[in-house]
């Protein structure tokens, strides 16, 4: 670390980000946190404030400032020890926004500020950088840039005011090369408190099926996968293994087929030719479509791949269910990380994979 770095070292991380406008739409945004049974966590990520492209200032959304604001009180409840921090950013955020400030001091600072003072005020532990992502030589360097005052920014606001230090992460591609652009590493090491792997979102964007958050790929030629994403994040760029913190989905993702053909016991994904990818479908909606489809749905867990799928005429969806958390909770913790987060708590089936993914650290 920085020779000014004043934080307690994490431990362990057992941690799922918070999206309440990814939940179903029955879902009450404003009971969603209630739900969340905080004991299974040892850290929450709230998401996601906004940055204001005018003003480089990060803010919260009218629609979102109460219910973030009493967000650690609430988890805290049920868990008197858990840490929540507030995330910045997330998959739909405006790229070139983060690109701009993130390329003059002044506007890093503004930035910087304005997001340790909020974080602060609604009582969060810590702060997530979710810049989904740098997309240039030069914006990987303002992301190392940005990394680094963020460091001096947290640690000098202890010095200040003789509180906890802010725990300080940041959410990264599942490879350290985005694109043809390297992540910084050297500077990553030395500022984050740990880095989260987004090891999901392979596929599902197209007509190409595919396991959404494969551990393993063994195809022809290799695809994406998480196994191979931290052997390059470890390995190859140097990311040390106690600031990893690997990423799994409580999402997955559905495709239509071409036709209803495919239902024999050897189903292979690499065999299914679909006619529209359709989207994400959160876990509990999986759950219910299993149930209500009963015996037309088939179920099969691609252990070489690490992913399950289950298929219904022509309705095919790849998630992670039991097993495949199980495995990839066991993965991380053989392989020496710090931890695991989800995506997200919200789409739990009334915290199933949660529980199974906390028990199983703790074995």
């Amino acid at each position: 670390m920085s020779a000014q770095y004043t934080g307690a070292p994490t431990s362990e991380v057992k941690a799922s980000y918070w999206f309440p406008d990814g939940e179903n739409p029955e879902q009450d945004p404003k009971t969603s946190a209630e739900k969340i049974d905080s004991s299974f966590f040892t850290h929450l990520f709230c998401a996601f404030a906004d940055l204001d492209a005018a003003t480089n200032a990060v803010v919260i959304s009218q629609a979102h400032q109460l219910i973030f604001s009493t967000f650690t009180e609430i988890v805290k409840i049920r868990n008197g020890q858990v840490k929540t921090l507030l995330s910045v950013g997330g998959r739909s955020a405006d790229n070139t926004a983060f690109a701009s400030m993130a390329s003059k001091q002044e506007s890093r600072k503004l930035f910087i500020d304005s997001w340790i003072l909020i974080a602060i005020s609604n009582g969060f532990h810590g702060i997530d950088l979710a810049w989904e992502y740098p997309n240039s030589d030069a914006e990987m360097k303002d992301f190392g840039a940005l990394v680094g005052e963020l460091r001096a920014a947290v640690d000098a606001e202890h010095i200040r005011t003789t509180k906890p230090t802010l725990l300080l992460t940041a959410a990264v591609y599942y490879s350290p090369v985005y694109k043809t652009f390297t992540y910084p590493v050297e500077v990553m090491n030395k500022s984050l408190d740990w880095v989260n792997v987004i090891a999901f979102d392979f596929f599902g964007s197209s007509t190409t099926i595919g396991p959404p958050a494969g551990l393993y790929n063994f195809s022809n030629p290799k695809g994406p996968c998480g196994d191979s994403g931290l052997k390059q994040w470890t390995t190859k760029a140097g990311l040390l293994q106690n600031k990893v913190v690997f990423g799994f989905p409580y999402v997955g993702w559905t495709w239509t087929l071409k036709d209803d053909k495919h239902q024999g016991d050897d189903i292979a994904t690499t065999t299914l030719d679909a006619v529209s990818a359709d989207g994400s479908i959160n876990y509990n909606q999986i759950s219910n479509f299993i149930k209500h489809k009963g015996e037309q749905t088939k179920m099969f867990y691609d252990s070489e791949v690490v992913s399950d799928n289950c298929i219904s005429r022509t309705a095919f969806i790849g998630f992670d269910d039991i097993q495949s958390i199980v495995t990839k909770v066991r993965y991380t913790k053989t392989n020496g990380l710090l931890g695991y987060f989800a995506w997200n708590v919200g789409a739990d089936d009334d915290s199933y994979l949660s529980r199974t993914a906390s028990v199983t650290w703790d074995v």
